[in-house]
C-alpha cells in the first residue's frame, strides 16, 4: 500500500471521527434540559445522570403540634378529607364533618372551616351561615346538599385573569351525583357554578383534588379509580383536564412506572409552590386486611371494631405532568408511629397541601386517631425543599447531572453538611469536559447548612457566560445532602 493511499485513508478516518464527534455534540446540545431560572428538586431522576458513591435519599417529616381537634358535635370521629390553603397571610383549612359511622353521603355530612395566621394555631370561627343541630353558631360553610359535602375539596385558583368572584374553586360529590363545581370569592361563602355536575362516569368515592396548572396551562383533576373495574383490583388514580373547569377531557389512568401496585386511597396531588412544574402527591397508602390492632383493642381505644382490620400510612410520589407518577421511593413517607392508636383503619391520611412555615421550614398535616373521640389533626414539619436529597456518606461520592440549559448569573444550592462534610461544584460541557475556571480545583469548598447558598469558584460567582449553553453540574460531596438547585440573576 502506497504512503499516499495510507495518508488518504487516515485523513478519511479522521474526518469521519470529527463528523461523529460533531454529531454527538449536536445531539447532546439538543438533548439539554432547559431549566431556565426555575427551582429544581431531586425528587426523581429527571435531572440526574450518573452516581458514584451517592444516592437519592427520602427524608421523613418530623411530627409536631396538634393543630386542630375534631371535637364539635357536627365534626367528630369520622371527619376527613382535609385541605389546607395558604392565602397570603391566612391559612384556610377545610374538612368534612361527620360524627357517625356509615353515614357517608347523608345530610349528617357538612363541610367545616378553620383558619390560622401561622399554620399552627387554628380557630373555628362562628360563621352563622348554616343551621346545624338547631343553631348557626358553628364553622360550617356547606350543609344539607348531600352527597356534595362527602368529599368537598377546594383550591385557590391561580389562573391569570381569573374572575375575582371565582377566586376559589372546588369539587364535591360521589358516583351518584357526579362532581359538582363550586366557586367562592373569599373561600368561605360558596355557590355552585351550575346545578349539573361537571364530571361524571367514575366512583369519585375519595378526595377529588383539582388545581390550575401553570406548567400545563389548564385545570387538572386527580381522582380515585380502580385498576380493574369500577370497584375491582387496586385503588388507583386517574386524571382529567379542562380549560374552563366545566368541560373536561376523558379520564387517563395514571401509571407508576415499574413498581409494585398498592392501594392508594387519597392522592393529594398539587404543584409544589416553590417549583410549580413539579407536582407532589403525598398520598395515603391503604393496606386492606393487614391487621395490627384486634377488634377488642380498637373498642377499648374508643373506636369502632369494624374499622380495625386494616392499616395505612403516607407515601410520596411526584409528577412532572401527563399521566405518570414517579414512585422513586416505595418506603413510607409518614409512618403511623409508636402506640396502637394509629394502626387501625383509615388513619394517618394526609391533608391536601404543603405550605410555608417560614423561609426554612414547610408544614404538612396528617389526621391521627381516626374513628376515635380523640381524633385530631397533626402538623408535620420539614426543611424547605427537604423531601428528597442526593446524599453522600462520610466516605464521599459524587454525581453528575444531565446536560442542562439555564438562565441567570449565579448558581444557588439548598444543602446540608456535617462539621466534617463538604460540597464542591464543577461545571462541565455537555460531553463531560470540565470548563476552565469552573473545575473542581477552582471550586470553593462549601460547608454548612443553608437553604440558599451561592456557589463560587476562587471567590467568583458569575456564571452568566455559560447561560443558554448546555452544561453538566458535577457535585463532589462528603457527608452531605443536596436538596435543590437554582440559577438566578
Amino acid at each position: 500500500m502506497s504512503a499516499q493511499l495510507i495518508l488518504s485513508l487516515v485523513c478519511a478516518a479522521m474526518a469521519v471521527g470529527v463528523s461523529v464527534l460533531a454529531t454527538s455534540a449536536a445531539a447532546q446540545d439538543n438533548a439539554a434540559i432547559d431549566i431556565g431560572s426555575r427551582l429544581e428538586l431531586f425528587v426523581d431522576g429527571a435531572l440526574t445522570d450518573t452516581f458514584d458513591g451517592t444516592e437519592l435519599k427520602l427524608h421523613n417529616p418530623v411530627p409536631a403540634e396538634t393543630v386542630l381537634k375534631f371535637d364539635k358535635p357536627w365534626e367528630g370521629k369520622y371527619c376527613g378529607y382535609v385541605t389546607i390553603i395558604q392565602d397570603g397571610d391566612v391559612f384556610r383549612l377545610y374538612y368534612r364533618g361527620l360524627p357517625r359511622a356509615k353515614a357517608d353521603g347523608s345530610d349528617l355530612e357538612t363541610t367545616c372551616y378553620a383558619e390560622s395566621t401561622d399554620g399552627i394555631t387554628f380557630t373555628k370561627p362562628s360563621l352563622g351561615i348554616h343551621e346545624v343541630n338547631g343553631s348557626k353558631d358553628n364553622n360550617v360553610i356547606l350543609a344539607n346538599i348531600a352527597p356534595l359535602c362527602h368529599n368537598f375539596s377546594p383550591f385557590l385558583d391561580t389562573r391569570p385573569g381569573v374572575d375575582p368572584a371565582q377566586r376559589f374553586k372546588g369539587l364535591g360529590g360521589t358516583q351518584k351525583s357526579g362532581l359538582v363545581a363550586f366557586v367562592s370569592p373569599d373561600g368561605i361563602h360558596w355557590e355552585k357554578m351550575r346545578e349539573e355536575p361537571v364530571l361524571t362516569g367514575a366512583a369519585y368515592d375519595s378526595q377529588n383534588v383539582s388545581f390550575w396548572s401553570e406548567a400545563e396551562g389548564r385545570y387538572l383533576c386527580y381522582f380515585r379509580t380502580w385498576s380493574e373495574s369500577t370497584w375491582g383490583g387496586f385503588r388507583s388514580i386517574s386524571r382529567r383536564t379542562s380549560q374552563d373547569f366545566v368541560n373536561w377531557t376523558p379520564a387517563e389512568e395514571m401509571s407508576y412506572g415499574d413498581t409494585t401496585r398498592e392501594h392508594l386511597y387519597t392522592n393529594q396531588t398539587r404543584p409544589y409552590f416553590r417549583a410549580p412544574h413539579i407536582y407532589l402527591a403525598i398520598a395515603a397508602r391503604f393496606m386492606p386486611g393487614r391487621r395490627v390492632v384486634t377488634a377488642e383493642q380498637s373498642t377499648q381505644l374508643g373506636g369502632d371494631a369494624q374499622y380495625s382490620g386494616d392499616c395505612s400510612d403516607t407515601v410520596l410520589m411526584t409528577s412532572r405532568g401527563g399521566a405518570r407518577y414517579d414512585r422513586t421511593f416505595m418506603e413510607g413517607f409518614v409512618r403511623p408511629g409508636i402506640g396502637a392508636t394509629n394502626w387501625t383503619s383509615r388513619t394517618n391520611y394526609p391533608a391536601y397541601g404543603v405550605v410555608s412555615a417560614g423561609d426554612d421550614e414547610l408544614s404538612m398535616y396528617v389526621q391521627r386517631d381516626y374513628g376515635r373521640p380523640t381524633h385530631y389533626l397533626q402538623r408535620l414539619k420539614l426543611r424547605t425543599d427537604g423531601f428528597v436529597s442526593v446524599n453522600a456518606p462520610y466516605a464521599g461520592g459524587e454525581f453528575v447531572t444531565k446536560p442542562l440549559r439555564f438562565a441567570g448569573k449565579q448558581l444557588v444550592i439548598n444543602f446540608s453538611t456535617s462539621a466534617a462534610g463538604s460540597v464542591w461544584v464543577e461545571l462541565q460541557d455537555a460531553s463531560g469536559k470540565p470548563i476552565e475556571g469552573f473545575t473542581q480545583k477552582d471550586a470553593d469548598e462549601i460547608i454548612g447548612d443553608e437553604i440558599a447558598r451561592v456557589v463560587s469558584w476562587k471567590g467568583q460567582t458569575d456564571v452568566a457566560s455559560l447561560a443558554g449553553k448546555p452544561v453538566r453540574l458535577r457535585f463532589v460531596m462528603k457527608d452531605a445532602d443536596l436538596y435543590s438547585i437554582r440559577f438566578q440573576d
